[in-house]
């Protein structure tokens, strides 16, 4: 299995919101993201949903400044 097929498989969160979101970003933004923000991702889709879920709303504050930035990233795409 590819790492972008990997990766597709862990943005499944059981949220379908929060999935749409998730694998948008991977088909259209990752293949060209920074090593670090790509690494960033990783890590995201390994959380648990309920954490991931209060990183987009605010309720938490994310480890890293680059995955707080990445987070805000898909906040701005899931506006648009």
């Amino acid at each position: 299995m590819s790492n972008t097929a990997q990766l597709k498989w862990r943005c499944r969160s059981g949220v379908k919101e929060l999935e749409v979101l998730l694998i948008a970003y991977l088909e259209q933004d990752y293949p060209q993201a920074s090593l670090v923000e790509q690494q960033c991702f990783a890590q995201l889709v390994e959380l648990p949903t309920p954490l991931l879920y209060d990183y987009f709303l605010g309720k938490a504050v994310a480890p890293s400044v680059a995955m707080q930035n990445l987070i805000s990233k898909l906040q701005v795409r899931k506006n648009h």
